[in-house]
Order: structure tokens, then C-alpha cells, then sequence
């Protein structure tokens, strides 16, 4: 499954209700360490499927989001279980990293 975009509209249905654990990257395109990051997320999204659901918030889109989770670098990586942050991640991590703060 690909990773689901998220805005301001969708994002407490996909994240704070969703019934799975939720990796959110909150990224902007002119980010050099996002675009390094994008294929790591995007393999993560097929390999968690129906595990995580991996999710990705473009910044300059959704900035009341970033706001309210108090996103000031990026890419910022953060896990919720039950609408609840569970774990976050700042800056470009190896695939290897990112999977074991998943577990």
C-alpha cells in the first residue's frame, strides 16, 4: 500500500482514529535529507502494510499540523498508537533505524 498523503482535512480520521499504529513524515519538497528519505518511507509503507500505516504531511501544506506537533526541522518522523505519540524521529535515518522505532 503507498503511503497516504495527508492535509489538515484528513488528518485526525487517518492518524489520531486510526485503529493500526501510524508513521507520519512530515517533509516539504525542497527538503534535500526529505528527498533522501521519501524512497525509505515509500519501501516501509509496502513492507508495514496492515501493520503501520504510513502516512506523509507536507509542511508548507499543513503548517497548523506541524504547529501543533511543534515541527521546527525537517524530516520529522513520529509514530502514534491510539492518537497518542509513541515515538519520534528527527532528521535522516537508515531504513534500519526508522524500522526499529516501529517495534
Amino acid at each position: 500500500m503507498a503511503e497516504i498523503l495527508l492535509n489538515e482535512e484528513n488528518f485526525d480520521k487517518e492518524v489520531l482514529h486510526s485503529e493500526l499504529p501510524v508513521l507520519v513524515d512530515f517533509f516539504a519538497t525542497w527538503c534535500g535529507p526529505c528527498r533522501m528519505l521519501a524512497p525509505i518511507i515509500e519501501e516501509l509503507a509496502e513492507d508495514q502494510e496492515g501493520k503501520v500505516k504510513v502516512c506523509k504531511l507536507k509542511v508548507d501544506d499543513a503548517s497548523g499540523i506541524a504547529a501543533r506537533y511543534g515541527i521546527s526541522s525537517i524530516p520529522t518522523l513520529i509514530l502514534f498508537r491510539n492518537g497518542e505519540i509513541a515515538a519520534s524521529s528527527l532528521g535522516f535515518k537508515p531504513k534500519a533505524e526508522i524500522e526499529e522505532l516501529l517495534k
